[in-house]
């Protein structure tokens, strides 16, 4: 059974305190991140029902949500998550072939994981960062005017955290 401990579960009614009584869903994409967080890093249907049971809706409403944001995985990914913007800017300078690019030298496609769990390949939409392009988020940071050499150089950055 899926549950949060009890500084988790602080951490939910204090986001949930956040909002006008009635209007728990409110917290639902900060619950959803905090989820993610704290179970492996995507979002399982055991994991969103926990999510919609805390707030008091329907199961429904928690995936709708998480299917539609790409900040949320709904499958398991590698330790170093690549989330390669694919929107306009991004891709008259050239974002298809930093995509391809990195497919080849992980041997993976768009949305698979390479077989030693280490790495998964995700495009998303608009990362806000389009005088940057091409470009990427990497965990919780901003990878931008993408080379072939700077995609080796963040490949082997990961690699060597992981030793």
């Amino acid at each position: 059974m899926v549950s949060f401990n009890e500084q988790q579960i602080a951490k939910v009614k204090q986001i949930i305190a956040r909002y006008p009584e009635g209007k728990q869903k409110s917290a639902l994409l900060p619950v959803l991140h905090l989820a993610q967080d704290s179970f492996g890093g995507w979002l399982d249907v055991p994991v969103m029902d926990y999510v919609a049971s805390l707030l008091s809706i329907e199961p429904i409403e928690v995936y709708e949500v998480a299917s539609f944001y790409s900040m949320y995985n709904l499958k398991p990914v590698g330790k170093h998550l690549f989330e390669v913007c694919q929107t306009g800017p991004c891709m008259v300078k050239g974002c298809d072939d930093i995509i391809d690019y990195i497919k080849l030298k992980l041997n993976i496609n768009v949305g698979e994981t390479t077989a030693d769990g280490m790495f998964t390949l995700k495009t998303v939409e608009c990362l806000g960062a389009c005088g940057y392009a091409p470009m990427m988020q990497y965990g919780k940071t901003y990878r931008e005017h993408l080379t072939k050499e700077k995609v080796d150089a963040i490949i082997e950055e990961c690699r060597a955290k992981s030793n």
